[in-house]
């Protein structure tokens, strides 16, 4: 059995009670003694939270032509954005089936910086390396940087108290240095809310960590886990890959076509993602909103008049709206739209659901 890997801040968690749980590879902190997720995930809808995500990964690619390059084989178009901008981006195979999702940094055309997700970092590293001319490098930087999301109603004010840049706009970054110490400032997140994302190198992560936690208290920040990660992204409605992307769920189904640049004449898996949007997806990605007590979970059926016309791909009990909500990808033949009523399978008892358009929730700062 492999390892799991460890983020530089393990010891940290551990002396904050954390509950740890495998997650693609590595061990990371589910909740915190003190709270729970309910806590945590209050914290950021109502003011601040610090997550440890150095589970993602980091990947460099540099050289001549390195964004051309990137912008050839990812779904979303690079020549949208201008250097310090960051993009929502695919990574698809031939079949238009999803390798992973990720956000590209781009700091110019001969240097982008790509964050996927852990169980897929090498994978992703993988195919980019395999593909590159020999003028572009594709580094593997996964253990050289620790990865801090701080998101919440309050987070810019924590950064400002740190000396950290935060009146950047949603998707740019900044590189700053704080006390000698070069990290980058993105305006991104997972969780709805205003955030910021700071890539920190490993040797400085717990300095940093312990002043977020110092400087935050008078702001109400909590330290979060994993689970309340999934409750906040659910509640947006943002897609976890594994569960409502894949290599079987494709960017169409999973409502994404945003993020595919339609008009650029090459990227991995055009041609089969063209040819689905053209036919139309057998399958779309819908939320779910519970009308009883019942909570969803993935992989449950739901059914319409006793006949099965989809399944669960993300379900939870939102803390927000205090109901069970999901995500399910719905048969287009069934006619299913916003509104109307079906069915989930919850352990062999029918649960009443609505078919929503997420978000869920609004959140209260963007």
């Amino acid at each position: 059995m492999t390892e799991l890997r460890r983020s530089p801040l393990h010891q940290r968690h551990a002396a904050l009670g954390a509950k740890f749980s495998p997650f693609g590879g590595w061990e990371m902190p589910l909740e915190y003694a003190g709270g729970g997720v309910l806590a945590e995930h209050t914290a950021v809808r109502e003011a601040v939270g610090v997550f440890d995500v150095s589970h993602l990964g980091k990947l460099r690619v540099r050289g001549p032509g390195a964004g051309s390059f990137v912008n050839a084989s990812l779904t979303n178009d690079l020549d949208r954005i201008k250097p310090g901008r960051a993009q929502y981006t695919l990574c698809c195979d031939p079949s238009g089936g999803v390798v992973d999702d990720l956000i590209a940094y781009l700091y110019g055309d001969d240097h982008v910086f790509l964050v996927p997700n852990a169980a897929n970092a090498a994978e992703v590293a993988r195919r980019l390396a395999a593909a590159a001319p020999p003028s572009v490098a594709v580094t593997d930087e996964h253990g050289e940087y620790a990865v801090l999301a701080v998101q919440g109603p309050r987070s810019a004010q924590l950064l400002t108290e740190l000396g950290l840049p935060s009146g950047h706009e949603y998707m740019s970054f900044v590189t700053a240095r704080w006390e000698e110490t070069e990290i980058v400032v993105c305006r991104t997140g997972y969780t709805g809310e205003h955030g910021y994302e700071l890539v920190v190198p490993s040797g400085a992560a717990v300095a940093v960590w312990d002043r977020l936690l110092a400087a935050g208290e008078p702001f109400g920040l909590r330290p979060c886990g994993l689970a309340a990660r999934d409750t906040l992204r659910t509640e947006m409605g943002y897609p976890l890959h594994g569960r409502d992307l894949s290599p079987e769920i494709s960017p169409v189904q999973a409502r994404l076509g945003w993020a595919v640049g339609w008009g650029k004449p090459a990227f991995w898996g055009r041609d089969a993602l063209v040819a689905e949007k053209e036919a139309g997806p057998r399958r779309l990605l819908w939320g779910l909103e519970a009308l009883d007590r019942g909570i969803p979970r993935p992989q449950m059926a739901v059914l319409r008049a006793e006949q099965v016309v989809g399944q669960v791909t993300s379900g939870t009990f939102s803390p927000t709206l205090r109901r069970g909500i999901a995500l399910a990808l719905l048969d287009t033949a069934a006619g299913l739209g916003e509104g109307d009523e079906v069915e989930v399978d919850v352990r062999g008892r029918r649960s009443r659901m609505r078919v929503v358009n997420p978000p869920f929730v609004t959140p209260s700062v963007r």
